[in-house]
């Protein structure tokens, strides 16, 4: 596993984070955490769960898996073949399912919002918000089909090692939803009320087709033309389906786990929905830039180390992707704990996003911390057992954390009357279950993964992890102690501060303690000098 790669991959998954960010950022000041944002979360929330199911998450890690190996053993002439099935299979099926969820969107939306009229809190939708979000369902469902075929392109070019570009493909879906969804957004509403966010939805789509054009020039360059290809009968096409039943249910949990959380949000209250994405949104950018890319760069070498079995190479490759997922994502971690009310008003507090929102959004955000660092290892882990062909296994992981999600969500809303950090808390809970019971799983398998070593690392980066969070702690008890009343340049200027001395201190402890990380990344960075 290059980390080269993995960097410049972090650098194009960092750009859409931000972008992502961005786009988050003109949600909260144009709507704040009012009821039109509850509504449109929750018709974006189907659509991009299926793009985890199906898309970006079974389809994609089962195709890389089998493509990979398909190079490898029959050349990739015969991998382009395999290629074509699947782009015409997913275009079909795909097609399909968006015409169905067009038909079905009012029993969709009655599903969601069931929760909501249960409980203490239980809130009836008039009319016109029932409305908004079907209309809203039904104009993102075509982001499905679009989502699909860009995950098989994204997953070609990355099983030839070309990653920069499908890194960046999420950058153009950003760019096109903002852009798109703001100008048809203020078309279809200047005063920006419900009508706005149908603009809004459009850009969803309009952000689909650009992630997916965005990808054909680098495609194109390595080889591949496609041509409509019916010939499902086919055993590539065949083990891909195979390891796709699994990995829908596994390669998604947490984002199962988030729709789950979202109807039980519901029961709430106004805002808990928002506050949630708001926060969630937050927690994607370390596992987005680091967890993802990691594993981006992991999975086409896994896969090649395991065509007769598990290979030599395949457990320090694993290892090796742990440590860096733990190595960049604990501190980060621990950085949005301590510092999440700054962060968040810094990012968010302006317009219609008050004081209010930013304490609540900075709750979630610190309970979605606990687990953050487990949910970042399963991007690297689950995909781990497709290259094996062990996918049941996740599976199995997946329902249990499934069933403990509902368990938990349930107890602490209904029977402790807990409020909406409850629900992220659940969130990481399940996250780390799920990935101690594969990480178990897979030393049985797979022998030795290098456990001593993981631990040995995980506790240097520990030590210099607490260096790095107390000088937080202080900053932001000396710093911030009046955040509504700071000017937002001094929150900046303070913030990025505190950020760079904090990330200098964990990179220099790092480095005294002699964690490997650090040395390739200053042997990256002398190597360039020199160039």
């Amino acid at each position: 596993m290059s980390v080269k790669a993995t960097w410049k991959v972090s650098a194009a998954v960092m750009l859409s984070r931000v972008l992502g960010l961005g786009r988050e950022v003109m949600f909260a000041a144009l709507f704040g955490g009012s009821w039109l944002m509850d509504c449109f979360y929750i018709a974006y929330r189907i659509p991009n769960l299926l793009r985890d199911l199906f898309a970006e998450g079974a389809l994609s890690q089962a195709f890389v898996t089998t493509f990979s190996k398909k190079v490898k053993t029959d050349g990739p002439e015969n991998a382009w073949v395999l290629a074509n099935r699947m782009m015409t299979l997913a275009a079909v099926f795909m097609g399909m399912l968006t015409l169905l969820g067009i038909a079905v969107a009012p029993w969709i939306v009655e599903l969601l919002t069931s929760f909501s009229r249960s409980g203490e809190t239980a809130r009836d939708y008039n009319p016109e918000e029932i409305s908004l979000m079907v209309e809203m369902v039904r104009v993102m469902y075509p982001f499905i089909a679009l989502v699909s075929l860009s995950a098989l392109v994204m997953g070609m070019l990355n099983a030839r090692d070309v990653f920069g570009m499908p890194a960046l493909a999420s950058c153009f879906f950003n760019i096109g939803s903002m852009a798109g969804g703001a100008a048809l957004g203020y078309w279809m509403d200047p005063e920006w009320g419900p009508r706005s966010l149908v603009g809004f939805s459009w850009g969803v789509v309009i952000g689909g087709v650009a992630q997916l054009v965005c990808q054909f020039p680098a495609l194109r360059a390595v080889g591949y033309r496609f041509a409509a290809d019916f010939k499902w009968n086919d055993s590539g096409v065949k083990q891909i389906l195979k390891l796709m039943g699994p990995a829908v249910i596994a390669a998604s949990v947490t984002q199962v786990n988030v729709f789950v959380n979202t109807m039980f949000a519901y029961g709430v209250g106004e805002g808990a929905v928002s506050w949630l994405s708001y926060a969630f949104r937050l927690m994607l950018l370390p596992i987005g830039v680091f967890g993802v890319a990691v594993a981006t760069v992991t999975l086409p070498a896994l896969s090649r180390a395991a065509i007769n079995g598990v290979g030599d190479d395949f457990g320090p490759t694993l290892s090796k992707g742990l440590k860096l997922v733990t190595f960049l994502v604990f501190p980060s971690t621990v950085g949005l704990v301590v510092l999440a009310e700054p962060i968040i008003s810094l990012i968010y507090e302006r317009g219609q996003f008050d004081a209010v929102d930013r304490v609540a959004t900075a709750g979630a955000l610190q309970a979605y911390g606990c687990g953050l660092l487990f949910y970042a290892g399963l991007k690297v882990l689950q995909p781990a057992f497709y290259a094996i062909d062990k996918r049941w296994l996740p599976m199995i992981a997946s329902l249990m954390a499934l069933v403990v999600n509902i368990g938990c969500n349930y107890t602490f809303v209904f029977v402790l009357k807990w409020g909406h950090e409850s629900l992220a808390l659940t969130t990481s809970i399940v996250a780390s279950l799920n990935f101690l019971f594969l990480y178990a799983a897979m030393t049985r398998y797979a022998g030795d993964i290098g456990t001593k070593v993981l631990v040995v690392a995980f506790l240097k980066i520990g030590v210099a992890t607490a260096v790095m969070a107390g000088l937080c702690f202080f900053g932001n008890r000396m710093l911030f102690a009046d955040l509504t009343a700071m000017p937002l340049m001094m929150k900046a200027i303070w913030l990025g501060g505190l950020i760079g001395v904090s990330a200098g201190a964990y990179f220099a402890v790092a480095l005294l303690l002699k964690v490997d990380e650090v040395g390739e990344m200053v042997a990256l960075v002398k190597r360039k000098a020199r160039q």
